[in-house]
């Protein structure tokens, strides 16, 4: 069992997420640079922890009118600012959003990519996450596992990085992503 449990007190409220998207964030945070070489146009694309949308409105762009992005939260105030702000920008046509429970992502439709972004060290049971992150993502799916470095210990990343492994997943590469510790996997076919 991961070190760090949730409970309700854990999840990032939704009027937090407006410090993490701010054009500063643009800077370091980059997601055409970070997503670029995994995520093209016409894939499916799951953004679980979505939040009011920071990566999910920049995939809706890298994906195109061809693609989806499946935005994926526990809080219904984080989705409809998403979508708010996704109807701005242009790009509400592209993104679907779901609304999961607690231990559960109820969701059943395939992707090609899946980002978890600052957010598995809040799930109570990051394992199951993962299992049914495995079951929605296509043969040869890519999942990218993104943590803080802020204030998720080194303890808890090591016990989280080998997660995706024990699901049947490969790791592939951790690249290099400003203030996280990060991992890509694939799911082998």
């Amino acid at each position: 069992m991961i070190g760090i449990i949730n409970n309700d007190k854990k999840v990032c409220p939704w009027w937090l997420a407006f410090t993490f998207d701010n054009p500063i964030r643009r800077l370091i945070h980059d997601p055409k640079k970070i997503f670029g070489s995994y995520v093209k146009k016409g894939m499916n694309v799951a953004d679980i922890g979505c939040g009011i949308g920071y990566f999910s409105i920049a995939l809706a762009k890298l994906v195109g009118d061809s693609g989806c992005v499946y935005s994926i939260d526990l809080q219904q105030k984080m989705l409809n600012t998403l979508y708010s702000r996704a109807q701005k920008l242009g790009v509400n046509h592209i993104i679907r959003l779901h609304k999961v429970e607690k231990d559960s992502l109820n969701f059943h439709n395939e992707v090609d990519f899946a980002l978890t972004f600052w957010m598995l060290h809040e799930v109570p049971d990051p394992f199951e996450k993962l299992k049914q992150i495995y079951s929605i993502l296509k043969p040869n799916g890519i999942y990218c596992l993104v943590e803080p470095k802020i204030h998720v210990p080194n303890s808890i990343i090591n016990e989280l990085s080998k997660l995706p492994i024990k699901c049947g997943f490969t790791k592939i590469s951790e690249p290099k992503i400003a203030l996280s510790h990060s991992f890509i996997y694939k799911k082998v076919a």
